[in-house]
């Protein structure tokens, strides 16, 4: 369950310097976890939680751990909504959703459970269709990584909600921080996993087009994660190695119940 946050961690230092080639070291001492991690564990709890029967609120463990890591680097709506007594969704389409989502892939036992797994906890702030749509999209191909399908059959999943018709060339030269938006993160996210090799291949690939990377590796390295089932173990003790104990505490209690690295 590390995919998503390796992501995040090497993408950090990219994420507003664009390195635009595979060619760099991993993980280096101004590598750093984001908002994307901390989202990331708070859903692992959420799922652990409601697949126990608890009930609670996927919204008040979103607010429990910004409000531990308030200066994560959130969002300017989300940032609000952290402090809301009566906390409501906002209409929001951005990529947010569907970097955070990974947990629902792993934890969910049937197609329907990933569909309620996540709108429940997508739609307490990013209810908007484009962003119920990312997160839904990204936990299924999860879903389907885990059960053995194969990228032509994600690939056909994927088309009938996206044009992932991109040139990996093109998108180096092109591709740019912009709208953090699922519609311009999450198709950019699976065509770089789809045409990756392994595990790092996807990483790298992914840092290397651009635009909101520690995100968009967020996204793409949770699904090679799924599919490849490696990981070099440096990578994943030198990303550890940059978590707090409450995040590993959650990570490995989730490990423990639902698999992943």
């Amino acid at each position: 369950m590390i995919g998503a946050i390796i992501g995040d961690v090497v993408g950090s230092r990219f994420e507003f310097n664009n390195i635009k080639t595979k060619n760099f070291t991993l993980v280096t001492e101004s590598s750093e976890f984001t908002d994307d991690t901390v989202m990331t564990v708070a859903v692992m709890d959420a799922v652990m939680q409601i697949k126990e029967k608890k009930w609670v609120s996927a919204a008040n463990l979103l607010q429990k751990w910004a409000r531990k890591y308030p200066y994560a680097g959130y969002g300017t709506n989300f940032s609000h909504w952290i402090y809301e007594e009566n906390p409501k969704p906002y209409n929001s389409c951005g990529n947010g959703s569907a970097m955070r989502v990974s947990a629902v892939g792993y934890a969910a036992e049937s197609e329907d459970e990933v569909k309620l797994l996540s709108d429940a906890v997508t739609k307490v702030t990013h209810n908007h269709p484009e962003g119920m749509k990312g997160a839904y999209v990204t936990a299924m191909l999860i879903y389907m990584a885990r059960k053995g399908a194969t990228k032509e059959e994600m690939k056909a999943f994927v088309s009938k909600y996206y044009d992932i018709n991109f040139s990996y060339d093109e998108l180096v030269k092109t591709y740019v921080h912009g709208r953090e938006i699922c519609q311009n993160t999450v198709p950019q996210a699976v065509f770089c996993f789809l045409i990756s090799n392994s595990f790092e291949d996807c990483l790298r690939t992914t840092i290397s087009i651009g635009g909101d990377c520690d995100t968009t590796a967020a996204i793409s390295c949770a699904i090679a994660e799924a599919f490849y089932k490696e990981i070099p173990e440096t990578l994943i003790k030198d990303v550890r190695a940059k978590l707090n104990q409450d995040m590993l505490d959650v990570i490995d209690s989730f490990k423990a119940k639902y698999g992943g690295k």
